[in-house]
């Protein structure tokens, strides 16, 4: 027998459906939910809804947007490179840098064959011709050093090939404050072959 409400029951289920949420630290948030005064939970389903009704993608970079066109896409100021991420988390980390100040371009995914993922289901149609229209001087690969990423890399680099635009890749190689003791020889390996001058 579920000694649980229903009504709180299906919240804490609906919870431990968000990632990295298991079904004892959604049971938490819901009892924590309730525990609050009912105006927070109305506030809170509000902007649920809100969310779905107000927010979708910038018909340029597919990032998040309230109007056609993201902010950054707005942004008349901004350089001419466009980073090319997998997810349009991506984005809000690489702005939270606040070290980059061009265009972006949104996949939404990476390449991954064994899962029926090829180029088609990416978000690539007009992408060079986006490149053109902005005179894109660089366009910089910001996607995952897993294999699906680097695959996807490998792929844009050749497909941009063509373009005359310059690609690069991002850095990968040893985290800030990080001991080498502890890196796997992978990353390792990144660092070594990724060496600069000093400075």
């Amino acid at each position: 027998m579920n000694a649980l409400p229903p009504a709180l029951d299906k919240l804490a289920t609906l919870l431990s459906r968000l990632p990295g949420v298991g079904k004892r630290s959604a049971m938490r948030w819901a009892f924590h939910i309730l525990g609050e005064p009912s105006t927070y939970a109305e506030s809170l389903a509000r902007a649920l809804g809100e969310l779905f009704e107000h927010v979708g993608f910038c018909e340029r970079c597919h990032a998040l947007a309230e109007d056609a066109l993201c902010a950054v896409c707005q942004d008349g100021t901004r350089e001419r490179t466009v980073c090319v991420v997998e997810s349009a988390q991506d984005v809000i980390a690489i702005e939270q840098t606040g070290s980059y100040h061009g265009l972006y371009h949104v996949l939404h995914g990476v390449l991954a064959p064994l899962k029926g993922v090829g180029p088609d289901k990416l978000r690539l149609d007009g992408f060079e011709a986006r490149l053109r229209d902005v005179d894109a001087v660089e366009v910089i690969l910001a996607t995952s050093t897993d294999v699906e990423g680097e695959a996807t890399a490998l792929y844009l680099g050749q497909r941009l090939g063509p373009t005359g635009v310059a690609v690069t890749r991002i850095a990968t190689g040893i985290p800030m404050g990080g001991d080498l003791e502890y890196l796997d020889q992978s990353t390792l390996a990144r660092a070594l072959a990724g060496r600069r001058a000093m400075d």
